[in-house]
């Protein structure tokens, strides 16, 4: 009965991450192509507005729902009295979701969503990188192997576009690095950081710092053309503000359920849905050498799911022992042994234990027998 109820439970946890991970891949496909669409001279081609708007909107939504709903907020009350440390987390994170956000809404302006999505499958390893560098997570010769591998493939991919930006590849990588900052400390924040917030009591943090660095950035790359086109296309803005809103309180949620790195992965499937839109339907050119570098890329992140999801398997086992890596018996083998002493040394350490006591107790004193007493004189 309790394996049936522990079956049930994990086959749940299995489902809610799944959902989550399909909400997670439609909503950023749809706010790409959203985002893309509005960055034309004809509606809102302000890069650096443009997120100051979506983190302004899910900053109002996100203190709305908290005033009606505070139960639906419980990190809110857990980190009462720790506010300033959780602060501390959400100024570098907010910093970081800034720059990602304004220059990966930039690079819509000098490269295609192709080409950008095809940059991206080096996510995983950038994140996996700076995960392990936070003691998140570990690294050995076969994870370091399809690192590269992926590293390969999306360089490939890359370097086939036809309409090659420099300042597009530039800008799309300074977003990277940034969007991988802050997938990392955002894990430590919602799940290893001792606060453990949930989404939208994160989201309640981040939104607001996040908006202020934004601000700043919009005070001294002002346009006096914003407001006019805010006003003109503002049936546009306000339904892109609550969709990316909608997103990033669902990218909390996967960051939280299923780690950075999975994050990360779940947005290669969106990449692949993204590349397939564009090239059959939105009619973006994809060279042959393009299509081979995916290829390979997602050959890596399939082999690295599967080894994440089956460490045990025969064929996982098969490329650690070809790659002379330590069988993980062995490994948890050594790692029991090191925490627990041996048998031996256990049995000696007791004994020495009770032969100090029994020491240091004083014997009673017995007298002497007055026969003893008169031979002793």
């Amino acid at each position: 009965m309790a394996a049936m109820e522990a079956g049930g439970k994990s086959m749940f946890v299995h489902m809610k991450r799944l959902l989550l991970c399909v909400a997670y891949i439609v909503t950023s496909s749809c706010l790409i192509r959203f985002n893309k669409y509005l960055m034309h001279p004809d509606r809102f081609n302000y890069a650096h507005a443009l997120p100051g708007m979506h983190m302004l909107v899910s900053s109002v939504l996100c203190f709305g729902f908290y005033l009606v709903c505070p139960k639906g907020f419980p990190g809110m009350e857990a980190s009462r009295g720790r506010r300033l440390e959780v602060l501390k987390w959400s100024m570098p994170i907010s910093m970081s979701f800034s720059v990602a956000l304004f220059c990966s809404n930039k690079a819509y302006l000098y490269a295609n969503v192709s080409f950008l999505q095809f940059m991206k499958e080096a996510n995983v390893i950038i994140v996996f990188l700076m995960a392990v560098a936070a003691g998140l997570q570990d690294i050995n010769r076969l994870r370091l192997l399809i690192v590269v591998w992926v590293l390969a493939g999306s360089t490939l991919a890359a370097s086939g576009e036809i309409e090659f930006s420099w300042i597009g590849f530039q800008l799309q990588m300074l977003s990277q690095l940034a969007e991988s900052s802050r997938i990392v400390m955002g894990e430590v924040l919602l799940g290893g950081g001792g606060v453990k917030l949930d989404p939208l009591s994160f989201t309640l943090y981040v939104a607001p710092c996040c908006f202020c660095w934004l601000f700043v950035g919009m005070v001294f790359s002002w346009d006096a053309g914003i407001i006019p086109a805010a006003i003109r296309s503002w049936h546009l803005l306000l339904p892109n503000a609550v969709l990316a809103f909608v997103l990033n309180v669902i990218m909390a949620s996967v960051i939280k359920e299923v780690s950075g790195v999975g994050f990360v992965l779940a947005g290669v499937i969106k990449d692949v849905v993204l590349v397939v839109y564009c090239s059959f339907i939105a009619g973006e050119k994809v060279v042959p050498l393009q299509c081979v570098g995916f290829s390979v890329t997602l050959i890596g992140v399939f082999v690295w799911t599967y080894m994440k999801a089956m460490p045990n398997c025969p064929f996982v086992q098969r490329m650690e022992a070809l790659l002379g890596i330590e069988p993980r018996q062995a490994q948890t083998a050594k790692k029991l042994k090191v925490i627990a002493p041996p048998v031996e040394a256990t049995h000696l350490l007791k004994s020495a234990k009770a032969s100090m006591t029994s020491y240091t107790e004083p014997l009673p004193c017995k007298p002497a027998p007055p026969g003893d007493q008169r031979e002793g004189a």
